[in-house]
């Protein structure tokens, strides 16, 4: 190349005496014609070809051709040697690529190669005097320049905004994202001022792709464990148990590989970018022992110092880019894990069997989808550390070896690194085990919430929330008590990271000064070795936390993998075949001894099955409590363990559960359940189910929103609702379980003529019916007869009776005891009116209410708001209040946060005052090869040093201390805060915002705010130390420094703003999650009858991507502020780097090198002040929306202190209702009006009336559910509203229609206060006749229940509901229809129990089956709140009015 550039008459190619040893250095001309005019040109041709094959292969469709891509391709033809670009330029619109990266480099790379020659005619034109720019050569070198900044113009404003559509520059600078926050810096965010997720980013995308990878990873795993276990035939249930523990311990690694496969690429690409940060890391120090050596050098040129000043600037900012790349993508696989995750558990949740689903709870599952699915997202940010950190951590110490003759001493910091590896190695398997720990109380108290929320009636009418409340504190009291075990080790692995760099630094300055007095510190020595220290700083501090994170994400993956991992149900448990019509039969249940069973271990709950179904008959499944009556229906549905024999089921099927299952949403979607609207069979189907008189009474008609498991419906009507949606479905075959049951006796007779029986509008349908009325039998086509899971016997009604069989008995025995109920004075029978009678609900039954005139300015208010009832959960606005700052360091305490404060400014202190020492020492003159007392200056170094790491400790420690104790007492003012809400704030708040205030915002108060405040305090007093260090040594930096504080300071409050309500807008958006998740796993069941699982997930995607829509911006405004931040901090580099070369003469290399170092440093501490305070202020919202509940409304005081009620009381149990008003919510009409009635001791009180009659709120009165609106009761003649909830509460029982029982022992359910022996519950259970029941189970007082009490029938669960009762036995008890689930002969049974028992007690029963209260002293007939008839019910039948007719309709005159 010399040679050609000799031929030309041009200078040497390349001439180091021109270019570097000179005070005015330049490129040869040969150099600047050749190299620097070819190099665009080759990187355009070459590239070129590749780059348009991409387009090829990833095209997006074609663009129009945009007046600025005209513009853009006018500009560049005017140039010949841009024609290919032109080129390149229109293929890109055909191609659908808006940005091209290719071209920027092209365009960049134009650019630096013409700068050079700009400045070689910029210096002749100076030396020459002469205006040489008008010269067409300076116009062409200009040209490429021009068009670069141009071009730089039109991708930018083209894509503004979307990351898609950005160019380049805009993607790795985000400026793409700065729309957004203009809009929130000028007015609070709202969710729809977010953009939609990038269709890589859905639900949908994600989750179609992970699960082929899932599944044949478990196919996978499955024939491994299969292959790998010889036990085989010889020991089949040790190798069972074997295969199952081998699985749980590897399904973790499992669910690693699929994620990994499936998001693993796209990571690799964040992986390169950070090895290209670490490139670009470790030259800085590099150059910075060159800028030292400059210093040093008198005779160096002034423009060397410059270079390097520039080249540092120019490395941080390149390393600032390829740092914020990386967290970017790590945040976006994230992101796609976290959506992955979700969608997997919520899709198991729907498959698992019921075995499994027993060991998995709700608040377990909330917890899976929570916390764990967070540790898998820091797991994803950290990863890369644990293996790259020892990296780093390597490479550092081989250049400390490489510093100027420190050589072996490097030795002594690597033993410094050995020692602090395995010690926080062990730190971290400990803070493991803890974790997991941690997470199995926290488990244990969410899944309690969880039924806490779900059974809050009873325990408000049991007064049983001071003793769930122990059982929570007891959950969080070992949950604080581990997590405290575990940040003081964390502290220990904190202090010691922290204080790894001077303990390096101690260990090879002293090692070096010690072996040899003539070894020398000089600056380059000590600051070089510094300035690598500091790096070392990142991966040692880094590392404790990704080793920390990746056990907790082991510990997670762990327990996400057991729950992928659970049995499922089986397809094959029912064989399913279409229907053709005038098939003889629809559902085959063959195979003689068909045995089944709710687990693969556990007894079978149907024995020696064998039923055939004929097309369109009604099958009656008739036996006592705990036959097996709904077991046959689920297997039937193929939710039970198949053992032996076969299912088959033709056509579509339709099930109506025992308990209702009911979403929150409106009436009308409840019974279309995702079908489209008909009106005349919609309107069929309500008439037919009795629900027109209820559309009637409810506010917005079906529009009307229901709560909750239907928490504004009564048991009657949520039944009616899920019968509705079976008929809705027009199916083929219908199993109802007890549906009946809790309804009144003739809205039952109503709904089985007008829907189940053989002229209902199901009579072609073929129809399983689970019953307990005996009116019902005559007219069913066959009656299957089951004894403990077993058909004892089957025919038809007559057939039956004729057989003269157990059955026969029974009939005959039930009949002539309901016969002697009647009474033989009753008139004889006429043309009668059928009158309606519909239950009322416990609290809050919109049906008996109408609404009062309002005034003018509030009608369309209420208009609007008319059908809603629950309240969404929504974002505050604007930035976090200062009071709440306050009051949560208010909970933490003065002395503490004073010493914290001190503590921090301690250990900063040290850190100057040692740093300083060490730029004294450099600057120590060398008197005859050696330095002065360095064992002095040793001994100072160290002793300061240790003191920072003792004082490390001390903050870390005390800052954990302190946020525990403002977490315990965050948690138990929410808890309380919740336990002492009325019923009515339970109607309207979702359990899943209660769930997402206990489980992830609790979480966020228990870790992230403290790691929050570590970091944020850490890094601003060290950011303190640092500035003071620059103005130390160059006063004038203050100049610099001072604007960019400010400007710091706007940035901050910029950007603070947006993140701030888009933390809000993501809480707010997961709340509906978790609500959904919960009714979800609740109605699996139901949910698998109708077969609408992908409506359902087609649900939780949208939801979880609109929690993505808040959750993506959020971590990109990180990103862009660490940008702009990281910007700003290496301007301070570059200032301290100018001002050290300027005042070269003046400042000595020891100050330089101490400046210098630490300025390297500010880009990193301004970074992660604002993002750990940002993090800080976005989980301050944790604290936010924990104490929203503070200012709700509040029931009465459970006790009041200093009160005069006799322990004994109610001593008679008289009831006086003086003038009583009740009402559900302000303007509304009143449910119950001048209530005047006296209730005597020992009187038996039946309660009846119509719909809306106000039967139930006079339980609702009694028990204060709701407070009187006017008037008073009086118990005993004490006012009950002038004593405490509790003292009312636990002195009256109920027995309610819906048993609710927690999971738990038997004797818990029984006895949470333990306040009875062993003697008195087995007593009552006795009397419940459960004795026998419960003497049979291996653990029998101990049995576990589980959650809802799922592993009991529902009539098992009512009986154990009447233990309770029997146990307190109070002088007053309430029952409300408290036998509905029970067989006719077991509720003869325990109405005599009740009958015998509370003989001497005030007993008020609200009947349904009016047969049980027809020997009662007194009948309360209600209708519009008042109390129309009352008399005993032989005068009451006598006077013929409303109770004459209800018992004629009854059958029972």
């Amino acid at each position: 190349m010399d040679t050609l550039c000799s031929l030309s008459g041009l200078d040497p190619l390349w001439d180091w005496n021109q270019t570097w040893y000179t005070h005015n250095p330049e490129l040869s001309n040969c150099f600047q014609n050749t190299v620097l005019v070819w190099a665009p040109c080759i990187y355009l041709w070459v590239l070129s070809p590749f780059y348009c094959l991409h387009l090829y292969c990833h095209g997006r469709g074609r663009l129009p051709l945009s007046s600025l891509c005209s513009a853009k391709l006018v500009r560049q033809t005017l140039c010949v040697w841009q024609v290919f670009a032109v080129c390149v330029i229109h293929w890109e619109r055909v191609r659908g690529c808006r940005s091209s990266v290719f071209l920027f480099f092209f365009w960049l790379l134009g650019v630096v190669c013409s700068l050079i020659p700009l400045h070689a005619k910029v210096q002749l034109a100076v030396d020459q005097v002469f205006y040489l720019f008008k010269h067409l050569s300076t116009f062409c070198t200009f040209w490429p320049y021009s068009v670069f900044v141009a071009n730089l113009f039109l991708f930018f404003s083209q894509n503004a905004c979307p990351v898609q559509d950005a160019s380049f520059l805009s993607k790795i600078l985000f400026w793409w994202f700065s729309g957004l926050l203009f809009k929130g810096y000028r007015s609070p965010l709202q969710a729809e001022d977010l953009w939609s997720l990038r269709e890589e980013d859905t639900s949908e995308k994600i989750i179609s792709d992970l699960e082929e990878e899932w599944t044949a990873e478990r196919t996978k795993q499955e024939n491994h464990l299969s292959t790998s276990i010889a036990l085989g035939s010889r020991l089949p249930e040790q190798a069972q148990f074997l295969r199952k523990i081998q699985k749980e311990q590897s399904s973790g690694f499992c669910l690693l590989r699929t994620l990994a496969r499936s998001f693993g690429p796209y990571f690799l690409t964040g992986t390169l970018c950070l090895m290209v940060h670490d490139a670009f890391m470790f030259s800085v120090p590099q150059v910075l022992s060159l800028l030292l050596g400059f210093m040093k050098d008198e005779d160096a040129p002034l423009w060397k110092g410059y270079f390097y000043a520039s080249l540092m600037f120019l490395l941080s900012c390149l390393q600032s880019i390829f740092n914020h790349q990386y967290t970017y993508t790590c945040f976006t696989v994230g992101m796609r894990v976290k959506t992955a995750v979700m969608g997997l558990v919520y899709r198991k949740s729907l498959v698992v069997n019921s075995a499994a689903r027993r060991t998995c709870t709700v608040g377990e599952i909330v917890n899976l989808v929570s916390a764990d699915t967070q540790k898998l997202m820091d797991f994803v940010v950290y990863f890369n550390a644990v293996w790259l950190a020892p990296i780093e951590i390597t490479l550092c110490l081989f250049f400390l070896w490489q510093v100027r003759h420190l050589g072996p001493s490097a030795l002594a910091g690597i033993a410094i690194v050995i020692f602090i590896f395995p010690l926080n190695g062990f730190i971290a398997r400990k803070r493991s085990k803890l974790q997991e720990i941690q997470m199995k109380y926290m488990d244990g108290r969410v899944k309690l919430m969880n039924e806490i929320l779900n059974g809050i009636k009873i325990l408000k009418f049991y007064a049983w929330e001071k003793a769930f409340l122990e059982q929570v504190l007891g959950y969080r009291e070992k949950e604080l008590k581990t997590l405290k075990k575990s940040q003081i080790l964390y502290s220990v692995s904190i202090a010691s990271f922290n204080s790894s760099s001077f303990l390096i630094a101690f260990a090879m300055f002293g090692v070096y000064v010690l072996i040899d007095d003539k070894n020398v510190l000089d600056a380059q020595k000590i600051f070089v070795s510094m300035a690598l220290i500091n790096i070392l700083k990142t991966p040692l501090s880094q590392l404790p936390f990704a080793m920390s994170t990746t056990m907790q994400a082991l510990v997670s993956l762990k327990r996400l993998g057991k729950f992928l991992c659970q049995d499922e149900l089986k397809p094959d448990n029912v064989t399913r075949e279409s229907f053709k019509s005038g098939e003889r039969s629809l559902v085959d249940k063959h195979y003689c001894n068909g045995t089944f069973s709710w687990s693969k271990d556990g007894p079978p709950c149907l024995k020696r099955i064998s039923v055939r179904v004929p097309c369109g008959s009604l099958v009656a499944v008739v036996g006592h409590v705990g036959s097996g009556k709904s077991s046959l229906l689920s297997a039937m549905l193929g939710e039970t363990e198949k053992r032996s024999g076969a299912v088959s089921v033709k056509g579509s099927s339709a099930y109506v559960p025992q308990q209702a299952w009911i979403q929150n949403a409106s009436l009308q979607d409840n019974i279309l359940f995702g079908r489209e609207k008909k009106e005349s069979w919609y309107q069929r189907v309500l008439e037919a189910c009795a629900l027109l008189p209820d559309l009637d009474n409810l506010p917005a008609g079906d529009t009307t929103e229901i709560g909750e498991k239907g928490l504004n419906l009564s048991g009657g009507q949520k039944q009616r609702v899920s019968l509705a949606r079976a008929v809705y479905r027009k199916a083929d075959v219908y199993l109802l379980d007890d549906p009946l049951s809790a309804v009144d006796a003739h809205v039952g007779q109503h709904i089985f003529n007008k829907v189940i029986g053989p002229r209902g509008i199901l009579r072609d349908k073929t129809r399983v019916l689970v019953t307990h009325g005996m009116s019902f039998l005559p007219q069913a086509d066959l009656i299957l007869v089951l004894v403990d899971g077993e058909i004892s016997e089957r025919g038809s009604y007559q057939e039956l009776l004729n057989r003269n069989g157990a059955f026969a008995d029974f009939i005959h025995t039930f009949a002539s005891s309901e016969r002697k109920d009647c009474f033989s004075e009753a008139s004889q029978r006429g043309n009668i009116t059928v009158v309606c009678v519909f239950r009322h609900l416990y609290y809050g039954d919109t049906n008996s209410i109408t609404f009062e005139p309002l005034p003018d300015s509030d009608e369309n208010h209420i208009q609007e708001d008319l059908g809603k009832l629950t309240k969404v959960d929504k974002a505050r606005i604007g930035r976090v209040k200062l009071e709440m700052y306050i009051e949560y360091f208010h909970t933490i305490g003065l002395p503490l946060i004073v010493s914290i404060v001190f503590l921090y400014a301690f250990q900063q202190a040290a850190s100057l005052s040692y740093n300083y020492w060490l730029s004294l020492w450099a600057d120590q003159p060398v008197i005859n090869g050696t330095q002065l007392n360095t064992d002095l200056k040793l001994g100072v170094y160290g002793a300061l040093g240790f003191a920072q790491g003792i004082a490390i400790f001390g903050t870390t420690v005390a800052i954990s201390l302190g946020c525990i104790i403002a977490s315990h007492h965050l948690h138990l003012e929410l808890l309380n805060n919740v336990l002492h809400s009325p019923m009515s704030f339970f109607e309207s708040t979702p359990s899943g915002n209660l769930l997402n205030r206990f489980a992830k915002e609790i979480d966020a108060i228990d870790n992230m705010i403290p790691d929050g405040l570590k970091m944020m305090l850490g890094y601003f007093f060290k950011l303190m130390e640092v500035c003071i260090i620059v103005l130390m040594a160059t006063p004038f930096a203050a100049v610099i420094i001072l604007p960019m504080a400010f400007l710091y300071g706007f940035i901050q409050s910029f950007y603070v703003a947006t993140s701030c309500q888009l933390r809000r807008l993501e809480s707010v958006s997961r709340s509906p999650i978790y609500t959904h998740l919960n009714e979800t796993v609740q109605g699996a069941s139901v949910i698998r009858a109708f077969n609408e699982q992908s409506r359902f997930i087609m649900g939780v995607n949208h939801k979880v991507d609109h929690n993505q829509t808040a959750y993506f911006p959020r971590f990109v405004a990180t990103r862009w502020l660490g940008v702009n931040l990281e910007f700003l901090g290496n301007g301070i580099v570059l200032a301290a780097s100018i001002l050290s070369v300027m005042s070269k003469g003046t400042l000595s290399p020891g100050m330089v090198g101490l400046a210098v170092s630490h300025s390297l440093q500010v880009t990193g501490f301004l970074s992660w002040i604002v993002r750990s305070w940002t993090d800080v202020e976005n989980n301050i919202v944790s604290v936010e929306r924990v104490k929203e509940y503070a200012d709700t409304p509040k029931e009465a005081a459970w006790s009041i202190e200093g009160s005069s009620l006799p322990p004994s009381w109610p001593q008679k149990g008289t009831i006086e209702f003086h003038d009583y008003g009740l009402q559900y919510r302000k303007g509304l009409e009143l449910a119950l009006k001048g209530i005047s009635v006296h209730i005597k001791e020992r009187e038996k009180i039946g309660i009846v009336g119509r719909t809306g009659a106000g039967k139930s709120s006079l339980a609702l009165g009694i028990f204060r559910i709701l407070e009187a609106a006017k008037g008073q009761i009086y118990i005993d003649g004490i006012n009950i509203a002038e004593i405490g909830l509790h003292d009312l509460r636990s002195r009256i029982t109920i027995i309610p229609q819906d048993p609710v029982l927690f999971s738990g022992s038997l004797r818990m359910n029984l006895d949470p206060f333990d306040a009875y022996t062993d003697e008195e519950v087995w007593n009552a259970l006795e009397l419940a006749h459960l004795k026998n029941f419960v003497s049979e189970l291996p653990d029998k007082l101990n049995h576990e229940c589980s959650e809802g009490g799922e592993n009991l029938s529902l009539g098992q669960r009512q009986l154990v509901c009447l233990a309770r009762a029997l146990l307190r036995k109070t002088k007053i008890l309430v029952l409300d229809e408290a036998t509905a689930a029970l067989d006719l002969e077991t509720d003869t049974l325990i109405q005599s129990t009740i009958r015998s028992q509370f003989e001497d007690c005030a007993v008020l029963t609200i009947a349904h089956r009016l047969n049980t209260i027809m020997d009662y002293t007194k009948v309360i007939v209600m209708d519009k709140g008042h109390i129309v008839e009352m008399d005993s019910p032989s005068n009451l039948i006598a006077k013929r009015g409303q109770f004459y007719y209800m018992c004629r309709e009854a059958g029972l005159l």
